[in-house]
Order: structure tokens, then sequence, then C-alpha cells
């Protein structure tokens, strides 16, 4: 007489944990008393490639609002990039899309 094996139970993810894994990671950079508008936006236009409008205007959003998202994506990406920005003294943190 062989037995049947005993039914096992499998974890499914929460429908929203799956969502959150989908969120993509921000790259902020914060406004600082020293370094130049100028300076900044070169900065955005050599890290990042944009163009001097793009870089001049995410560069005023960190002047006026304190912090601008100059890009998004995977973790590791945007860890990299606060590593590049932190070579050229930006403050620029990275944080989960909300």
């Amino acid at each position: 007489m062989s037995s049947a094996p005993a039914p096992v139970e499998l974890e499914r993810p929460d429908l929203g944990e799956a969502a959150d894994t989908d969120r993509p990671w921000l790259t902020l950079v914060w406004n600082d008393p020293i370094n130049t508008m100028d300076y900044v936006t070169y900065v955005f236009q050599r890290v990042f490639g944009y163009a001097k409008p793009k870089a001049e205007k995410l560069m005023l959003d960190v002047h006026r609002k304190g912090r601008a998202v100059v890009a998004n994506g995977g973790r590791e990406e945007m860890e990299r990039h606060v590593e590049v920005l932190h070579s050229y003294g930006l403050w620029a943190t990275v944080k989960r899309d909300d």
C-alpha cells in the first residue's frame, strides 16, 4: 500500500509586493550652498548627457524647490549615479518611487 504525498502549500506573493518590486528608484539631487548653478548644469549634461535646456530646468528645480529627480530606473543604476554625482561634489540620494 503506497501513501500519497502530503499536499504542499506554496507561498504566493501578495500582488502588492509584486507591484512594489516594479516601482523604479529615483536619483535625487539636493540644493547645497557650495556649487554654482552653472556647475550643476554642467554636471547634469556631463553625467546624464542631457541637453542644456533640460539640464538647466533640473538645476533650477534643485535651486528653487530644494531638490530634483534627475534619473529613474533600477536601484543599482541609481546608486551608481549617486556615486558619480558625489564625485562631482553634488549632494545626491537614492529613493524608491512613491
